[in-house]
């Protein structure tokens, strides 16, 4: 996996996570600001062929 593909999984995991406990707490303008950080890391996945589906053991 090289350096690109190994950074944008990581920041789609940090925002997913920092995601879902802004949802947690009720922080609404946090959760607005992660899912729209989210919906961009997941476009520029998808832009460079990075697979970002969650992998079935």
């Amino acid at each position: 996996m090289d350096a690109f593909t190994t950074g944008i999984l990581q920041r789609i995991h940090t925002t997913e996570s920092d995601l879902r406990r802004a949802r947690e707490t009720g922080d609404e303008f946090l959760a607005e600001v992660e899912q729209g950080e989210l919906d961009d890391l997941r476009r520029l996945a998808a832009e460079h062929g990075v697979d970002v589906r969650p992998k079935v053991a």
